[in-house]
């Protein structure tokens, strides 16, 4: 237990302090490592805690870099698109975004091959198009959550240091982190061992960004500018592997979807019995109020649970399973597939 509790501080350490000159990717990292300590559906709430702290130890340590003129229109704007992104997702499959948010990354590609003044270049947007960005920022961390480095080009390019560029991001994304922990919390994911871990994170997130404070200022402008981009580019590429390897099912997954209720059809169906690192998150609004739903493995039921799902399994050869949680308690659902076609729903407590 200790050696797993050093090895999460560690990794954490890695993957903040990377993010730090990257502008995101720490969750990257972080999701298998957490992965193996927490179930499946408490793992983004540990990471938020985590995440959260970091931009609060940013804020702190960063305080006279923030430019609020950009705060100021980018916050208010994200904050009702995050709901926007996250009620779409039941009616949008996301892997197509993240096909164009591949692309939009790799064509970063020529940044890294510029010259030092080309890279360096300021190119300021008005207030109108920073609401518009803060409203894009919003939706599309709702709609996917991978918005860490979709936006670094325009903090590259906005002619602020690159002090400026930590402090004013993580003025950005920490209403948006503590939200997330809000909802959470409410939600019932926040239990003690999620706690205990999310400290371990958070600690680790703290000790990282000093350490940048003092690594940073010996990083030069164009260096900053380089690593941004170069993660940039990487992201971009495994976010479309990632997102065409979905696709080259498309076919079944649209025959599949013909058949699936709303909340389902954004979901990518995989035969994945025993997968503990395959989650998929969404909130959403409907009858019943505010749900969380996300996608577990057959693991995390309890010996019951199990019976009562495998006992409903005859005759079919796949499985989705869900857990649904709304304010106050949490129920589970079944999908079961015969060749591809959803043959039966089981609702269970």
């Amino acid at each position: 237990m200790i050696s797993t509790l050093v090895v999460v501080f560690l990794v954490s350490f890695l993957a903040f302090s990377i993010s730090v000159i990257c502008g995101g990717g720490a969750g990257l990292m972080l999701i298998p490592v957490l992965g193996l300590m927490l179930p499946v559906s408490q793992v983004p709430a540990a990471l938020s805690i985590g995440t959260f702290t970091s931009s609060a130890s940013r804020l702190v340590a960063f305080r006279k870099n923030i430019c609020w003129d950009i705060v100021k229109y980018f916050v208010p704007a994200a904050l009702p698109a995050v709901w926007f992104g996250a009620w779409l997702l039941k009616y949008v499959n996301p892997v197509y975004l993240e096909v164009v948010m591949g692309l939009f990354l790799v064509s970063n590609l020529s940044a890294l091959f510029q010259k030092s003044k080309e890279v360096t270049a300021t190119e300021k947007s008005s207030n109108f198009v920073l609401g518009l960005i803060g409203f894009a920022a919003g939706f599309i961390s709702g709609l996917t959550g991978a918005v860490g480095l979709l936006f670094n080009r325009f903090y590259l390019r906005y002619g602020l240091t690159k002090e400026e560029i930590i402090a004013t991001r993580a003025a950005n994304e920490i209403i948006l982190h503590l939200l997330k922990i809000i909802l959470y919390f409410v939600f019932g994911l926040i239990t003690i061992k999620v706690v205990s871990i999310g400290v371990i994170v958070a600690i680790s997130a703290v000790i990282a960004t000093w350490a940048m404070k003092w690594i940073l200022p010996k990083l030069s402008e164009v260096s900053f500018r380089k690593i941004g981009y170069g993660a940039m580019v990487f992201s971009g590429f495994a976010m479309l592997f990632q997102s065409g390897s979905h696709l080259l099912f498309a076919n079944n997954e649209n025959r599949i979807a013909s058949t699936m209720p709303k909340e389902m059809t954004s979901k990518v169906v995989w035969d994945r019995w025993d997968n503990d690192n395959f989650a998929v998150e969404s909130f959403y609004e409907d009858d019943n109020g505010l749900e969380l739903e996300q996608t577990i493995s057959i693991k995390e039921l309890s010996s019951h649970q199990k019976r009562l799902v495998f006992g409903e399994a005859k005759g079919t050869d796949k499985l989705i399973i869900e857990i649904v949680y709304s304010i106050g308690m949490h129920s589970y659902e079944a999908y079961y597939f015969k060749d591809n076609i959803l043959t039966k729903k089981l609702s269970f407590k």
